[in-house]
């Protein structure tokens, strides 16, 4: 039998349109790979909810593998060391694997390519990360003349099927239970309202997709509609890989109405992709150097406000709907995170990157380009960004995209109040609060803080 190669698994967790499972498959027994590597992310470690996805999407993929009479490999620690322990277990020189783009996923390229011959595929975003460049030849910045570019080299390829057959190795090297990862939460199981709302694993992103197939025409008139749940909602499945953006593009793209909409979401995210490709830190270091000297609030009583934003306790209905949808299901409905997040920003004057470790703790779409680029576009910092001098006004917002019934059902406290009372509560339920802050004060007090550092 000939040598095995390596599929080295990250985000990328499906076997349709996979490239990396077609070229090793082309050169005979395939031994698919993934390590969790917590040491080459330090910080950027998942968080708790992207744990508990990825234990379902592996055991997911694994049921997938056996199928096809193979399966999956689990390994713990530095990549590129345990990838090296399975080469001198098995012999296996070549590992194929789907580009990454996050700055611990490259640095870890590099390292696995020192022990292998490293062959690297694309298949993540509509186009590959870098490759849409300006008439000059250099990266774009801003989102809207990237989109125009992007355009002209859609639509993507057409999505390659599943393998159907995977070669086995002569034996397969040691796997680690999953079980001992513990990805799961325990004392206490707070995954409950996660497991009734997801589906982790490429099976699960199919059936997604085939949900919003039928109301992809107007996604345009409901996605900013908590209560109506017009999204997609295939944010994690498309973060862990499970499926691809190519057989999103090619299942929707025809249907006419506001698929256009949707699509240029697509394209947000490959534009995300290729601004933390242009600065690595980008989810910790201000697009605009003026913000470097913003007032932000800490000590105690902003300490005492973060809390409250997290745990869904500040008095304002939408906000505290979102929050505590997110707790719940470990996501967030798109605009009410826009809300959520100017609020954190500029109401209670909190650095943007509280919001975003916050959310990339409790997200199960955690996805560090994204994370990064929405937060700074909301906190204006970013190289494209909403102004800083635009202040949602959470109140209005509410009202205005029809939350009744979303705040009905994530601040049950509200629940009997009519859609005139709602939003905002002139009498509020014994237990429910007072705004921590007025909208007035609050913009006020950001305004202040922007107008000293104004032209810096």
């Amino acid at each position: 039998m000939s040598t095995p190669t390596i599929v080295w698994l990250r985000r990328d967790l499906r076997l349709a349109d996979q490239a990396a499972f077609h070229a090793a498959a082309r050169q005979g027994p395939v031994i698919p790979v993934y390590v969790l590597d917590d040491e080459v992310a330090q910080h950027r470690r998942m968080g708790g909810a992207a744990r508990w996805w990825l234990h379902h999407s592996l055991r997911s993929l694994d049921a997938d593998l056996r199928a096809l009479g193979s399966r999956l490999v689990l390994r713990r620690g530095r990549s590129h060391e345990e990838l090296a322990a399975i080469r001198r277990e098995t012999g296996a020189r070549t590992v194929h694997a789907l580009h990454h783009y996050e700055p611990w996923w490259r640095n870890a390229e590099r390292a696995v390519a020192q022990h292998f011959d490293l062959r690297l595929h694309h298949g993540n975003y509509l186009a590959p990360p870098g490759s849409i460049t300006s008439g000059g030849g250099g990266p774009y910045k801003i989102f809207t003349p990237f989109w125009r570019a992007l355009q002209q080299r859609l639509p993507p390829p057409m999505p390659l099927p599943a393998p159907q057959h995977l070669a086995p190795p002569a034996f397969w090297p040691a796997s680690d239970p999953l079980g001992r990862w513990r990805l799961l939460p325990s004392a206490p199981d707070w995954a409950g309202g996660l497991r009734d709302h997801w589906q982790p694993g490429e099976a699960g992103a199919q059936s997604r997709l085939a949900r919003f197939v039928v109301q992809a025409p107007s996604y345009e008139q409901r996605r900013n509609l908590p209560s109506v749940g017009g999204t997609a909602m295939l944010s994690p499945h498309l973060h862990f890989g499970e499926i691809s953006p190519a057989q999103i593009w090619h299942a929707v793209a025809g249907l006419g109405g506001s698929v256009e909409t949707f699509l240029g979401e697509l394209g947000w995210r490959d534009y995300a992709q290729n601004v933390i490709l242009q600065l690595p830190d980008y989810g910790s270091r201000n697009g605009k150097t003026q913000f470097d000297a913003l007032p932000w609030r800490s000590g105690d009583a902003a300490e005492a406000d973060l809390a409250a934003w997290q745990s869904g306790r500040t008095g304002y209905p939408i906000v505290d709907a979102g929050m505590r949808e997110l707790w719940h299901t470990g996501w967030m409905h798109n605009r009410v995170r826009m809300i959520v997040a100017s609020f954190l920003i500029k109401h209670l004057l909190i650095d943007w990157r509280r919001g975003e470790q916050w959310f990339w703790d409790t997200l199960v779409d955690a996805d560090y380009a994204q994370n990064s680029v929405n937060w700074q576009w909301s906190a204006g910092s970013g190289i494209d960004a909403n102004m800083f001098v635009r202040i949602m006004a959470p109140l209005s917002q509410s009202e205005m995209f029809g939350a009744g019934d979303y705040i009905r059902r994530w601040v049950p406290e509200l629940a009997s109040l009519p859609d005139s009372q709602i939003h905002d509560p002139v009498r509020r339920p014994d237990g429910y609060p007072r705004p921590i802050i007025g909208h007035a004060e609050g913009r006020a007090r950001a305004l202040a803080a922007f107008a000293a550092v104004k032209g810096k």
